[in-house]
């Protein structure tokens, strides 16, 4: 398993969901299969709009976990998908990592700089290298 947290310099939602869009798509155009986890249903559903919108010169066919097909790219706030995940793409700001986490391939961690969030991150990544992961962060400004 890889973990990379991606650290935000600019406060706001709408920027973790263009990085989350532009990770998932990226994953997507490589063949991997992608998932997507929050624990805000409403983030996400801005999220499952925003994938469809983010950019004139792209597709990321996506849906959510519980809608019963196998889009290569799926949203959950819940549910979890049956068969192998190749990138976990987490929007959650819990201090555990997401259930899905150890079936995975690759983790990606969006962290926005609010306190919580940094807080909560800073739990995940104990967590991984305590589950022999050595994270990898990346500071994306502007993002």
């Amino acid at each position: 398993m890889r973990a990379d947290f991606y650290i935000l310099t600019e406060a706001g939602a709408s920027g973790r969901l263009k990085v989350a869009c532009r990770l998932a798509e990226k994953a997507y155009q490589t063949g991997q299969r992608v998932l997507i986890w929050h624990s805000d249903k409403d983030e996400l559903t801005r999220l499952d709009e925003l994938l469809w919108t983010f950019s004139d010169t792209s597709f990321v066919p996506h849906e959510w976990v519980d809608a019963g097909h196998d889009a290569p790219v799926l949203l959950s706030a819940g549910a979890h998908p049956s068969g192998p995940v190749g990138v976990l793409i987490n929007l959650a700001a819990a201090p555990e990592p997401p259930p899905s986490a150890a079936a995975a391939e690759r983790i990606a961690e969006i962290i926005a700089p609010e306190p919580q969030q940094r807080e909560a991150a800073r739990a995940r990544f104990r967590a991984y290298r305590q589950l022999g992961c050595e994270p990898v962060t990346h500071t994306l400004r502007g993002a």
